[in-house]
């Protein structure tokens, strides 16, 4: 097989918040985004409610090209809000703003979604975090596809940051995705035979007029319609940039592990979607600090040793790509918890210092805007 690139590039989106309330902002002025839009060009762009904002890096070659881009994105944006007024906040769920406060954005493109969605895409007040690994060969794209789709479940569990929703506690660690799966065409794809399969799957569904091309197919992962990648969307918005980074090194070093295993003429099991689907809801529901089903022994281990294990098949490929730092990190989001468990463990410590519920979850906010932007100076 010819040698892999692997490169990368990353989305993540933010909620734009007032400082004085907390709240998100319901409709920022246009020269907000026109601001951010000089400073950082076609790299940000504005997302279906005004609130939100997401940013994509360029191409990168490398984890630490990618943390240069992430690092000045935020920094830039976080000081344009400041500038405003307001506070930038990286997160999946704002602690407690309600939707229905919200407005979506002007243009034809986001009249055309709510149009078409309704009240599954008004409430999407949520923001997740994207990773495209360049496949140059589309059939070398969908077999990884098929077989990277295990590892999803994983990297959610290490992402998770959205416990809170409209001023709930909601019992789990990654909220987000019940919001999202509200969506069609949505959660874990199923096995595809070929790229062959999945043009005729996604030309039945345009040829019926339902969907204007695969762009509308919000899949856990899928390949990226506008550029010849594979994008992973399955993850919550990292609150900490590290986390990110982490993510975005595994991910990177599992398709470089499948494509050599490949070279060998081995490949990972390709799991039912049915048994992916219930280690997804495991991650949603406890985070790293619960168990995940190791299918082949047909039992529930501790998130942390299947985590270990992942981690030493993956050092080669990290050591190779250059990221051994940012794959040892997914150890430490394990052992001090992700933004989720942070979040909760700043509210349950305001409650217990006998802060109202109200002012608990603005404690969570100011948190999260700190960590927001914490070690990038």
């Amino acid at each position: 097989m010819p040698d892999q690139k692997l490169t990368l590039g990353v989305e993540e989106e933010y909620l734009v918040v007032d400082p004085a309330t907390r709240e998100a902002v319901a409709n920022p002025p246009d020269d907000f985004f026109k601001t951010c839009h000089d400073a950082l060009g076609d790299c940000v762009t504005p997302e279906f409610l005004r609130c939100q904002i997401e940013i994509a890096t360029p191409v990168c070659n490398d984890v630490s090209e990618a943390r240069a881009h992430l690092t000045r994105m935020r920094l830039t944006l976080a000081a344009i809000a400041k500038d405003f007024g307001y506070r930038l906040m990286a997160v999946s769920t704002h602690p407690f703003t309600n939707w229905r406060d919200q407005k979506p954005t002007k243009g034809e493109r986001y009249q055309q979604l709510d149009a078409d969605l309704q009240g599954a895409i008004r409430r999407m007040l949520i923001c997740g975090t994207h990773v495209h690994i360049g496949i140059l060969d589309p059939a070398l794209r969908i077999d990884v596809m098929n077989q990277i789709r295990y590892f999803m479940p994983h990297l959610l569990a290490l992402s998770t940051s959205s416990p809170f929703w409209e001023g709930d506690k909601m019992g789990m660690k990654s909220y987000r995705l019940s919001v999202f799966d509200g969506m069609p065409r949505t959660g874990v794809p199923e096995s595809i035979a070929s790229y062959g399969e999945y043009e005729r799957l996604v030309g039945t569904l345009v040829g019926a007029g339902v969907i204007e091309d695969a762009s509308k197919i919000w899949w856990d992962l899928r390949p990226s319609v506008r550029f010849p990648t594979l994008e992973s969307r399955v993850t919550d918005m990292c609150t900490n940039l590290e986390d990110t980074l982490a993510i975005v090194a595994t991910y990177q070093c599992i398709t470089r592990m499948l494509i050599h295993l490949k070279e060998r003429n081995i490949r990972w099991r390709d799991y039912p979607a049915l048994l992916i689907a219930e280690n997804r809801w495991l991650a949603q529901r406890f985070g790293v600090k619960g168990d995940l089903i190791d299918f082949g022994r047909g039992e529930c281990r501790p998130f942390k040793d299947l985590n270990d294990e992942m981690v030493g098949f993956l050092m080669q490929h990290a050591e190779a790509l250059g990221c051994v730092d940012e794959l040892m990190h997914t150890q430490t989001i394990v052992k001090r918890g992700s933004s989720a468990c942070r979040q909760v463990e700043v509210f349950d410590k305001s409650i217990e210092g006998g802060r109202s519920k109200t002012d608990a979850l603005k404690d969570v906010v100011d948190h999260l805007i700190g960590e927001t932007v914490s070690g990038l100076n």
